[in-house]
């Protein structure tokens, strides 16, 4: 069980660094081959496609990614995508067919691939913990978050420096054979569940809203991650906007994304230590409310890059501590099909709901100022946070004191 659990971390870890540099990677052909400025992000955009609709277009899919030789196949139509873009340019047909198609499959093997790495992690680790183990779910997931935020901070700028020392061709045909072989390795890691039992029927497949009626406190931290996500663009098109507007382009955003990416490695570092002993739905709440006040304190701190990167620093602190209550809730009260579920929709809001906010934001912010909407996005997160939390306690109370009636 460790040893599965340990190989899907450290492949998880490569396919994320992978999916950074891509990003850094990709543009720079797009505009290279089509001298277009506006196809820079038509993979982005059209990624983001799949994963907006994936909790209808992959219900029968979802269910069946149970062990590695799944997830495998899946990685592999990723290594797919990712390669559609290199053979284009071999070819010298780098143009927005290739670029959109690109998009929409590694988009659709994302948007498969997060939920159900973490639900395989989660049903490892309710094995290894039964065995004897000393590290759940919640210890594990936390873990793969680091991970993840580890790749955020260095991934980009070591792709960028690829670019400049290989070329974009190189780099791209690098990182799809490194997903190539992701791929290949993950057929190591074996089924966590109906190792021998057939494969979910229609009747056993759990619906989102079964999923989250049921579980009140799930729900909640669904709902206030994806606001959360909706508000996102406050931080990053509204730093980027606020630098302008002082005369700091690109100096107030830098600061900002440094001082919340390296808080927010430092505390996922400490997360994984005390996860087990903390409450969940009392963290999310502390977390939303915590990155809300950083919003609010942004655009009353700046020009000061160093005031900014100290109130982003708060923001990036608490980030890690809500995602892990949430994916430490869903992994104790869920299991099976409807863990499946849950791990999606809480990407489909989150992710879906950034994808949102950034494709209005920039709007918002040209009719309101950055200010304004930063302070309007701090204060929404925080009235999310308490009014989920406050729904979700009373739904409790409620059931609980009718299941004491009944008895």
């Amino acid at each position: 069980m460790k040893r599965s659990l340990m190989l899907l971390t450290v492949i998880t870890f490569v396919t994320w660094i992978g999916s950074r540099m891509t990003a850094v990677a990709l543009p720079l052909v797009a505009l290279a081959e089509t001298g277009e400025a506006w196809t820079t992000g038509l993979v982005g955009g059209f990624a983001g496609l799949p994963l907006l609709t994936v909790a209808w277009w992959g219900r029968g899919l979802r269910d069946r990614l149970t062990s590695g030789r799944a997830l495998a196949v899946v990685t592999a139509v990723n290594a797919v995508g990712l390669a559609v873009v290199p053979v284009a340019a071999l070819a010298g047909r780098v143009d927005a067919v290739a670029l959109c198609l690109s998009g929409l499959v590694t988009g659709s093997a994302g948007a498969l691939l997060g939920p159900a790495q973490r639900a395989l992690v989660a049903d490892f680790a309710d094995g290894y913990a039964a065995g004897g183990g000393r590290s759940g779910p919640a210890r594990w997931l936390a873990w793969q978050d680091l991970a993840h935020r580890v790749s955020m901070i260095f991934a980009p700028p070591l792709g960028a420096w690829l670019v400049v020392a290989v070329g974009t061709g190189p780099l791209l045909w690098c990182e799809t054979a490194a997903i190539a072989v992701a791929a290949v390795v993950m057929l190591a890691v074996p089924a966590a569940a109906r190792r021998s039992g057939p494969v979910p029927g229609r009747a056993e497949r759990v619906p989102v809203r079964t999923v989250l009626r049921s579980r009140p406190q799930v729900a909640a931290g669904v709902v206030m991650g994806g606001i959360g996500g909706v508000c996102w663009f406050g931080f990053t098109l509204g730093l980027a906007v606020l630098g302008v507007e002082h005369d700091r382009p690109g100096a107030l955003i830098a600061a900002g994304m440094s001082g919340y990416g390296t808080a927010s490695v430092i505390a996922s570092l400490l997360v994984p230590l005390v996860i087990d002993r903390l409450p969940r739905m009392a963290m999310q709440v502390a977390c939303w409310i915590g990155l809300g006040v950083a919003f609010v304190l942004l655009p009353v701190v700046a020009p000061n890059p160093l005031g900014v990167a100290a109130v982003a620093a708060l923001g990036g602190a608490m980030a890690p501590w809500g995602i892990a209550a949430l994916n430490a809730l869903i992994s104790e009260q869920t299991t099976g099909a409807a863990r499946r579920t849950a791990f999606t929709v809480e990407t489909v809001l989150h992710s879906g709901g950034a994808s949102l906010g950034l494709l209005v934001g920039g709007a918002l912010i040209g009719w309101a100022g950055p200010g304004p909407v930063m302070v309007a996005t701090g204060v929404l997160q925080v009235l999310a946070a308490i009014g989920g939390a406050a729904w979700a306690w009373r739904v409790r109370a409620a059931r609980e004191a009718g299941l004491a009636m009944a008895a």
